[in-house]
């Protein structure tokens, strides 16, 4: 049940190789043993690429790739953080004074994030030290969420050591916001799936309030993850907060030839919901309001009846200073349309007709191209991959994730996997031009998986 809070499994380490081993590490590191383990995973995201922050549904799954940490709450307030990972260096920090830097995202800033955003919703004025050693699975910066896994898994690590509980959906709202101090500005959908998921399902997952649908995959079908190996950090470009910036002027632009509140309004979403409107009819309204070409600075203000300086003060975040033009009308479009297609979408799984493997792969089909050509947030990389996946037999194949690198997604008849997974292999991964190291986490099958949790030796 989404609202419960995530549970405490009893586990026996004999018969866990992973986390028997992250407790022999813990001991050599800190030489005491660990009293929990926390789990949160990655996630991919089927369809609705970009418009979580826009109010839209989404719909992701959970994957076997996670975020683990061992935990010894201790009695210094100090937060001790290791890594398996050597290349990912020790660091220390005192409980009472987190301090997250956003200029150079680090591994332990998103673990700070997670932390900090427990401690203030609880206000706690003395917070339990830890000693945490962290092992990851999910390949970093490829658009599996291993980043807001991290957060998340602090968030859960935190209220477990300070003696707190709170349900799924509480702590997935608190995650989201929290990952905001390192400056991403996301929508919620990769916390959510991280807490919420369940194993053998995806599930349509909307906010305001945030609550998860079930949803069942058709049989015959599996979904393939492949790596495009080109690294995409959210938080170090400028990239994914412009789109967030030109989704919301967009907003503004709609409400105020609308003639509704222009200022009260941020997101695409609330536009059509004022209206009372279809998606197909913000479509139109889109193709009457605005133009293809991009907007400067001035006319934005000439639209509104503002001042540059009103722009710049009151509607422009502090890192958006000094872009100087914006597209409006490509921006709309693509989450206008990306949100009707997660729509039926989840409608063709649950009515299941005969030919659903085939309409589900054209909207796959679908959102890539409108993520390539009206967001702009593929790569030559991610649409050779996309390209490649449909030769060898994907029925679909999108990017998924942030995009501009990171990973596709392909929908592949079950009986046609091996051949694929060989074929792409050869086509991507082992041309004369890129000898590219293909690790279990480049290419793989993968399943609904379930939510975050904690493992307490039984």
């Amino acid at each position: 049940m989404a609202g419960d809070s995530p549970s405490a499994l009893p586990v026996q380490l004999v018969e866990q190789p992973r986390l028997q081993k992250l407790k022999e590490m813990f001991i050599s590191k800190f030489g005491t043993a660990p009293k929990f383990y926390a789990r949160a995973p990655g996630r991919v995201n089927l369809i609705g690429e970009h418009i979580d922050y826009c109010g839209y549904a989404v719909l992701p799954m959970a994957i076997e790739q996670d975020i683990l940490i061992a935990v010894e709450p201790v009695q210094t307030q100090v937060v001790q953080l290791a890594n398996t990972n050597s290349s990912y260096l020790d660091f220390s920090t005192s409980v009472n004074n987190i301090q997250i830097n956003k200029t150079k995202p680090q591994w332990h800033n998103y673990f700070l994030c997670g932390l900090k955003g427990i401690q203030e919703h609880f206000g706690l004025n003395n917070p339990t030290g830890m000693n945490c050693l962290l092992d990851g699975t999910i390949p970093p910066s490829s658009g599996l969420s291993s980043s807001s896994a991290l957060v998340c898994c602090a968030g859960l690590v935190t209220l477990r050591a300070n003696g707190k509980t709170l349900s799924k959906v509480e702590l997935a709202e608190i995650c989201t916001k929290s990952e905001r101090y390192i400056g991403t500005e996301g929508g919620g959908m990769d916390q959510s799936i991280s807490f919420l998921a369940e194993e053998g399902t995806a599930k349509l997952i909307e906010f305001s309030p945030l609550r998860a649908t079930d949803v069942r995959l058709p049989s015959g079908a599996t979904f393939v993850i492949a790596n495009s190996c080109v690294e995409m950090n959210k938080a170090a470009t400028s990239h994914y907060n412009i789109r967030v910036m030109e989704c919301r002027l967009a907003t503004k632009l709609l409400s105020k030839s609308k003639g509704l509140e222009w200022r009260k309004m941020l997101r695409l979403h609330d536009v059509q919901t004022k209206l009372g409107v279809s998606l197909k009819e913000m479509l139109t309204i889109v193709e009457e309001v605005l133009h293809p070409e991009p907007y400067s600075t001035e006319e934005i203000c000439k639209c509104l009846g503002i001042s540059l300086e009103e722009l710049h003060s009151q509607i422009l975040s502090q890192n958006m200073q000094d872009v100087s033009t914006f597209k409006l009308y490509q921006r709309a479009k693509h989450v206008y349309s990306e949100a009707a297609r997660v729509l039926e979408f989840q409608k063709i799984c649950s009515e299941a007709p005969a030919n659903a493997l085939q309409l589900l792969g054209e909207l796959m089909k679908q959102s890539h191209i409108s993520c390539r050509e009206m967001y702009e947030c593929s790569c030559p990389e991610l649409d050779r991959l996309v390209d490649i996946c449909l030769q060898f037999g994907a029925i679909g194949s999108r990017l998924t994730g942030a995009g501009w690198g990171g990973c596709t997604v392909s929908m592949v008849p079950t009986d046609k996997l091996n051949t694929f997974l060989k074929n792409v292999k050869k086509a991507y991964y082992q041309t004369d031009g890129q000898k590219l190291a293909v690790e279990n986490n480049s290419l793989f099958a993968t399943k609904p998986g379930r939510g975050a949790l904690v493992f307490v030796e039984a």
